[in-house]
């Protein structure tokens, strides 16, 4: 991967700039630890990522996906200048080409960006040194469009794997994709985002003097640590690299990490960060905290569009002896078929439960086990309880489910978002998807 022309400027051309968006639900109410439970992300679409000040994007159709629905976005600070910016990616070593050039780029310009480019229906995932190229080439693209350094930008795919990508599609739509990019292009951008995800999930968290916008991706291959997923959110905070990054970070350990719909971890996660600075310095706590609040959102509408899903079922471990053995104990469950089976069939089995959380390897007394579903207790010292079984049925109907579970030995607690398991989501996974 050659390093590519520098160039010290921006264009004169390329985005408008309208000035923020205020459509669309807001987000309030702090978030503490583990995901939150507020329902589907947006009813209507945010234009979220362009929310805050100082960004511009837009979503178009280059072909990628047969059925000519969008599948290139774009997402650029307005001025066409880099702002601080940061990333966490997947954890899996068969790491995509995008993610390889994206934590480079980052490494390269100290946590400085000016754009964003993804594109769908290809992952570009498992195709060798061209897939390298062709990553290089989408953010050499939209550098030459910007008059910047192709370092400078960011890129990120997700599709099919192991099938080279027609990058020749993507490059020659880039011109028209960035002439394109205002402040109303933000949900055009998470549209083209889309794979199997049946909404775009977008989020806006308006904060004391400054705002946080979102937009992801993710249906499937949902596990921690991180999972089928593409995130950027973007705020006119200001903020420098390192301290995005720590936020980044807390926001993704208390949200996307801790969710799971089938314990399968992809080769392209990305979540991204990028902020304007136009807002001027925000307290780094209450940064943090809207960060989290954000990723908080998007990892919920994610577990709520799981694919097949007909159950979002958060998972909440008490009275462990440590908070990490809570949190292996709870994706134990979270990642159990059996249990995932039960939740799809409305059974509150809760034996299943039990025995999950005996298998974790974690430390553990059947005798101190006790299982409550939407809060009525079944099972108490690890035997069943007489409790309110129409209660439990109505809860088990309903479209979110909450377990807690209980091990009587500790203090520590952690909680999983999860999903059920349906013939829908074999139907979806039996062929190349």
């Amino acid at each position: 991967m050659s390093p590519g022309p520098t160039s010290p400027g921006p264009t004169s051309a390329g985005p408008t700039s309208a000035g923020p968006t205020s459509a669309g639900p807001t987000s309030a109410g702090p978030t503490s630890a583990g995901p939150t439970s507020a329902g589907p992300v947006n009813a209507e679409p945010l234009n979220a990522v362009t929310a805050p000040s100082g960004f511009v994007a837009g979503g178009l159709a280059c072909g990628l996906k047969p059925s000519g629905a969008l599948d290139l976005a774009l997402v650029l600070a307005d001025d066409a200048r880099p702002v601080p910016a940061a990333g966490v990616f997947t954890s899996n070593k068969m790491t995509a080409a995008p993610v390889q050039v994206s934590r480079r780029h980052l490494a390269l310009t100290s946590g400085q960006a000016v754009a964003v480019i993804l594109n769908s229906g290809n992952a570009n995932a498992a195709t060798g040194e061209r897939g390298m190229q062709d990553a290089w080439a989408m953010c050499r693209g939209v550098a030459d469009a910007l008059g910047r350094d192709p370092h400078e930008v960011l890129v990120c795919s997700t599709g099919l794997i192991g099938i080279p990508l027609p990058v020749e599609s993507i490059t020659a739509a880039i011109p028209e994709l960035v002439s394109r990019s205002s402040t109303d292009g933000g949900s055009d951008a998470a549209e083209a985002m889309r794979t199997t995800d049946t909404f775009t999930k977008e989020v806006l968290i308006r904060a004391d003097g400054f705002t946080v916008g979102g937009m992801a991706k993710g249906a499937a291959m949902l596990a921690p640590n991180m999972a089928t997923m593409l995130a950027v959110l973007t705020t006119d905070a200001e903020a420098s690299p390192e301290a995005l990054s720590q936020a980044l970070h807390v926001g993704i350990g208390r949200s996307f990490n801790q969710m799971s719909t089938d314990g399968c971890t992809s080769t392209n996660d990305t979540v991204l960060v990028l902020a304007s600075g136009r807002a001027g310095p925000a307290d780094p706590a209450a940064l943090q905290e809207a960060i989290t609040r954000a990723c908080c959102r998007l990892a919920e509408a994610m577990v709520l569009d799981a694919e097949g899903a007909t159950k979002s079922v958060t998972i909440q471990v008490t009275g462990a002896a440590t908070d990490a053995e809570a949190h292996r104990g709870a994706r134990n469950v979270a990642d159990s078929n059996l249990c995932k089976c039960s939740w799809y069939g409305e059974d509150p089995y809760w034996g299943r439960i039990a025995s999950e959380l005996g298998s974790a390897g974690i430390e553990f007394d059947q005798s101190r086990v006790c299982v409550s579903y939407g809060g009525v207790v079944v099972a108490a010292s690890g035997v069943e309880v007489d409790h309110d079984r129409e209660a439990v049925a109505a809860h088990m109907s309903q479209r979110n489910i909450c377990i807690d579970a209980d091990l009587g030995l500790g203090s520590g607690s952690a909680t999983m978002l999860t999903n059920d398991l349906t013939h829908a989501y074999v139907d979806e996974n039996m062929g190349t998807s």
